[in-house]
Parts: structure tokens; C-alpha cells; sequence
């Protein structure tokens, strides 16, 4: 078992890193950015996609930074986790190979490994 000083940090570490990587991405879908509308179009979504989810991820990682609202942070966890399975789905049904299809999956995996240490943070407390 870990340290609660150790897995805090650890928790922080990963947290910042997929917070990151989300606000970066949610930024990119509000800014319209032109590799994000091609994605879009070859998957047969409207461009107007990229606005909404792009302000759910940054709403999302707001909850996931924020402390004191339990409940809302698990909410953003399960938007972000439903985000990666339709994207996974998306790829799949377009035939899109293999990779493009895991892609989210990996991204869905490194985001779980940020729950896990938040319940385990959570837990030594």
C-alpha cells in the first residue's frame, strides 16, 4: 500500500497530465481547428460537434480539478468515459483500422487509472 503523501502526488502527477491533454483537445473542438473538422466530417458528424464536446471536456476537467463536489466529479468521469466508448464505436463503424478504433480505449485506460487513484486517495482519508 502506498503512502497517502505518495498517492497524492502520484494522483496529481496523472490528473494534470489527462487534464491537460483534455482542456488542450476541448480547446482545439472550440477553436474549430481544421484536422478537427475533417475527423468530424469522416465520421459523419456535423462540424458543431467540435463546440459542444469541445465545452464539455473543458467543463469536464473543471469537475475533475475541482475538490469539493464529489458527486459532480464522478459525473465528469462518466461524460469523459462515454466521450472515448463512442469515439471507439465511431471509428468501428466508419471501418476505420484497428488503431484509430483503440486509440480512445488507451486514452479511456490512462483516464481510469486517474479514478483509480482518486478513490484510493479518497479512501485514506
Amino acid at each position: 500500500m502506498m503512502k497517502p503523501k505518495t498517492m497524492n502526488i502520484l494522483y496529481w502527477i496523472v490528473t494534470l497530465i489527462f487534464c491537460a491533454a483534455m482542456l488542450m483537445d476541448g480547446i482545439a473542438g472550440l477553436m474549430r481547428v481544421e484536422d478537427g473538422k475533417e475527423g468530424l466530417a469522416h465520421l459523419g458528424y456535423p462540424e458543431y460537434m467540435m463546440s459542444i464536446v469541445g465545452i464539455a471536456k473543458v467543463l469536464g476537467v473543471l469537475a475533475i480539478l475541482q475538490t469539493k463536489f464529489k458527486v459532480v466529479k464522478e459525473w465528469a468521469y462518466a461524460g469523459f468515459t462515454i466521450n472515448f466508448l463512442g469515439a471507439t464505436l465511431s471509428h468501428l463503424f466508419v471501418g476505420d483500422a484497428t488503431g484509430m478504433s483503440l486509440a480512445p480505449l488507451v486514452i479511456l485506460a490512462f483516464m481510469f487509472v486517474t479514478y483509480y487513484l482518486w478513490k484510493q486517495k479518497e479512501s485514506l482519508v
